[in-house]
């Protein structure tokens, strides 16, 4: 069963996750992701591209924390680095990705979001966050130098070092989306943007994004790759598999920060 879909509509691609209950995931869901920008990138018809759940209450609940722990840290890490090149396609890409969120965006499925050009969400009482800490793990998929760009560093750390999760009312405030419609407007309103942005001066548009990301980002390399190091040193402590052992079992974790 496929776990990811890419098709045009009207110009417009659209990424579409469906892997129920939760649109968790692990490397497949990865490996299919990577597919579906591969696909939009080729298609010359598409000059914009949507990224949407087909789950209800769910964008995306970040990586399968089960399976992480199930894990060794190489397959892990694995996944991080797969995922990193995977989301660094949107990022080099001239097209204009936007996130329409209509539920719980946590995690790995945050860092998704992050990483389009514009987040679009639904009013709700769902959260959006990077709660990894309480884990015992820090936000692996480039979450750690994106989020700080958005919010500025001090509320990033706020947000992160104590794993907030935010309503999209929260979340608009801080600029972490852009804008906020009705669940029942949110797709038209979002597609609606998608084909603005796919109908205009789309060569320009692809320049201006560059030159801002490029001009504005210039260490982003470098910061991802301080990230997968230190996500590296985390898969392997006794920290980590205390987090992922304790989500297992229901209870609360206890740290021994080692």
């Amino acid at each position: 069963m496929s776990l990811l879909s890419y098709f045009n509509e009207s110009g417009v691609g659209i990424i579409e996750m469906n892997s129920p209950p939760a649109n968790s995931y692990g490397i497949d869901f990865i490996r299919e992701l990577d597919g579906a920008i591969d696909a939009a990138e080729r298609d010359s018809n598409c000059r914009a591209v949507v990224v949407r759940s087909a789950v209800p209450g769910f964008f995306c609940g970040g990586a399968d924390i089960k399976r992480f722990g199930a894990n060794t840290p190489r397959g892990n890490k694995e996944m991080i680095a797969l995922a990193h090149e995977t989301l660094g396609k949107m990022v080099q890409s001239e097209k204009m990705y936007i996130a329409e969120i209509a539920g719980h965006a946590l995690g790995g499925g945050f860092e998704i979001a992050l990483t389009c050009d514009l987040r679009f969400a639904a009013a709700g009482k769902y959260r959006l966050g990077l709660p990894e800490v309480t884990l015992g793990i820090l936000p692996g998929h480039g979450g750690t130098q994106r989020l700080p760009a958005l919010v500025g560093v001090s509320k990033a750390l706020e947000l992160m070092t104590l794993g907030t999760r935010l309503l999209p009312e929260e979340a608009l405030a801080l600029g972490l989306v852009n804008r906020i419609y009705s669940e029942g407007e949110l797709r038209e309103q979002t597609m609606a943007v998608a084909t603005t942005l796919s109908n205009s001066a789309t060569l320009a548009i692809g320049k201006i994004k560059r030159t801002v990301y490029d001009g504005f980002y210039p260490t982003m390399a470098a910061g991802m790759a301080v990230e997968r190091h230190n996500i590296g040193i985390l898969f392997d402590s006794a920290d980590a598999e205390e987090g992922f052992t304790a989500f297992g079992e229901r209870r609360k974790p206890k740290y021994a920060g080692k």
